[in-house]
């Protein structure tokens, strides 16, 4: 507001200068220039913001042609005959005239051709501009549609694929090889949650701890059998929804730092307890104490996560985490839900 407020400033200050050289009467002297012309100014910017605030929004651009024209000749007219007596008392009492003679009828036909032809100049040049800024937003608005109608084809495109893929290497393995193909099913039904059930903005949250058993499911695969894991919920019954894939990125933060040491216990706790309308979520993991914190990841997911609660959840949440040389330690918990 106060940059739209400085340009329209600017804008009638170019204004003025350009009225005062340009149309200077020889005749009179620059200080009496300014003063005319400062009037001029005046009465051509209450028109302009007349039209362009009321007359041009609420009566043109709703087709009420007639009234418009009415309402614009109006302003123009009351403004030209106000200058008849603000031009009598300038050249009376501020350029002191001795005896000066007035036509009035020719004062107002000046000021009427004068006010209503730049009015007509700057509300056009407005208008035009702002036509320009409506047609280049239209082409923008398109352009936007035309690429999301394309990544919405894509969308539906690749999850078939993805699908009809994980089908075909499931059938060519082979039958003895019970995990491997336990793993495939498991990953095929979180990657159908990701692309099917999880476009929605509260989801009920026995299907999220479906989802993370299934991961951890997986993950319990690619980690080293020492290390152990435990999923525990409690209290989670009754219609009690979050936010889609809220948890995951700690999950997934968990499993990635967890490593590996041979003379200490190893292990991965997670945690979901509903009580009073509060759902709180621990995730704790034990961590190589030896790894240098330049190699360590930027936390992007979980900056991204802190940010979609503070975006779906404003004051409802508190998030706590204790990270030491050999562990993390994570606590969150949801209010009101």
């Amino acid at each position: 507001m106060k940059i739209k407020v400085i340009y329209h400033l600017l804008f009638w200050l170019l204004a003025y200068f350009f009225w005062i050289f340009i149309f200077r009467n020889g005749t009179l002297v620059l200080t009496h220039t300014i003063t005319i012309q400062f009037c001029y100014l005046a009465f051509i910017s209450v028109n302009y913001y007349f039209n362009a605030l009321y007359t041009i929004p609420k009566l043109l651009n709703k087709k009420h042609y007639v009234k418009f024209s009415i309402l614009f000749i109006t302003g123009i007219v009351v403004t030209a005959l106000i200058r008849i007596p603000v031009s009598m008392f300038v050249v009376t009492f501020i350029f002191k005239v001795p005896n000066p003679q007035f036509d009035q009828l020719a004062i107002f036909r000046d000021s009427f051709i004068n006010i209503m032809f730049w009015v007509l100049c700057i509300l056009a040049a407005k208008m035009m501009i702002e036509k320009i800024r409506s047609q280049i937003y239209i082409e923008k608005i398109e352009k936007d549609k035309a690429t999301n109608e394309l990544n919405f084809l894509r969308a539906q495109f690749n999850p078939h694929f993805l699908f009809n893929s994980i089908n075909s290497i499931y059938g060519h393995i082979d039958k003895s090889n019970k995990d491997a193909r336990n793993m495939l099913l498991v990953f095929s039904e979180m990657l159908r949650y990701q692309l099917y059930e999880c476009n929605v903005e509260q989801i009920e949250l026995e299907r999220e701890i479906n989802y993370i058993k299934n991961y951890i499911a997986i993950q319990k695969g690619r980690i080293d059998d020492r290390i152990f894991v435990s999923f525990f919920d409690e209290g989670i019954n009754g219609p009690i929804k979050v936010a889609p894939l809220l948890f995951i990125n700690f999950i997934e933060n968990a499993f990635k730092y967890i490593g590996f040491n041979e003379d200490k216990e190893n292990r991965i706790d997670i945690c979901l307890q509903y009580e009073h309308g509060a759902l709180t979520f621990k995730v704790f993991n034990t961590k190589e104490s030896f790894i240098n914190h330049d190699e360590r990841a930027s936390g992007l997911g979980i900056n991204n996560t802190k940010r979609r609660l503070e975006i779906l959840y404003p004051k409802k949440h508190m998030l706590t985490i204790n990270d030491t040389d050999d562990s993390y330690q994570l606590t969150l918990i949801l209010f009101d839900l």
